[in-house]
């Protein structure tokens, strides 16, 4: 009896123990890259802009980039202020920041980019990666602009110190304004300042007006990091 006790007792302890590995995941990303009309290898840098797709363009035909936001403008001949990298999603998966981190270190190492000035935009599930990419690296964008989007509004305690601009459909079906309004109620009760813009009639497409007004561009470049980027 005195065993069985004993033996009872020893199953309910617990040890704290520690587990460390490191671990390593190769990444790979195909996608667009514009470089402005002003840019040149040896000349000036430039600004940054990553561009984040929906859920709508996934798989492995970055013509289907086109359809929305820079890539669209660009397609049409418009000139853009910065370097765009555009990249595609694969099918069925959801946006890696680990991938996307990578894609701007190496983007910011093979041209002539100004690292204050990196900026990041996205709709829908990118208005969602846009959140998240931001709030796990916190001092790498000088400012962002996701679109009908949302994520863990307690983790924008992160960016409070990040210029954001925020956009959404007030009829959005696929993902409610709610998503966006607690993303920025949220930062607003830990200190930050989002902008948020709000289209009365629109649904999910709140980013072709968004993305087809230059304010946006003009407020992006309004902003850089102060003492470049940190890890």
């Amino acid at each position: 009896m005195q065993e069985d006790h004993a033996l009872a007792d020893s199953t309910l302890s617990q040890q704290a123990l520690t587990f460390s590995k490191e671990i390593r995941k190769p990444v790979s990303l195909d996608y667009l890259l514009y470089l402005p009309p002003t840019y040149a290898p040896a000349g000036e840098p430039r600004p940054l802009l990553l561009f984040l797709h929906g859920a709508g363009e996934r798989g492995n035909d970055l013509e289907l980039l086109k359809k929305h936001g820079p890539p669209r403008l660009i397609d049409r001949g418009e000139a853009l202020p910065f370097v765009v990298v555009s990249p595609q999603c694969p099918a069925d998966q959801w946006w890696d920041t680990e991938a996307l981190i990578a894609l701007v270190d190496e983007a910011t190492a093979s041209h002539r980019i100004d690292s204050q000035r990196v900026y990041v935009t996205g709709l829908s599930m990118g208005g969602f990666g846009t959140w998240k990419l931001a709030i796990e690296y916190p001092n790498r964008f000088a400012a962002i602009a996701p679109i009908c989007g949302g994520g863990m509004a307690h983790l924008t305690r992160r960016i409070t110190h990040v210029p954001i601009w925020v956009f959404h459909g007030a009829k959005d079906q696929t993902v409610p304004l709610r998503e966006s309004q607690s993303m920025v109620d949220a930062l607003k009760r830990y200190g930050g300042d989002a902008r948020l813009t709000i289209y009365p009639e629109a649904q999910h497409d709140s980013w072709t007006e968004t993305y087809d007004n230059p304010e946006l561009y003009t407020w992006l470049l309004s902003h850089r990091l102060a003492d470049g980027p940190a890890t």
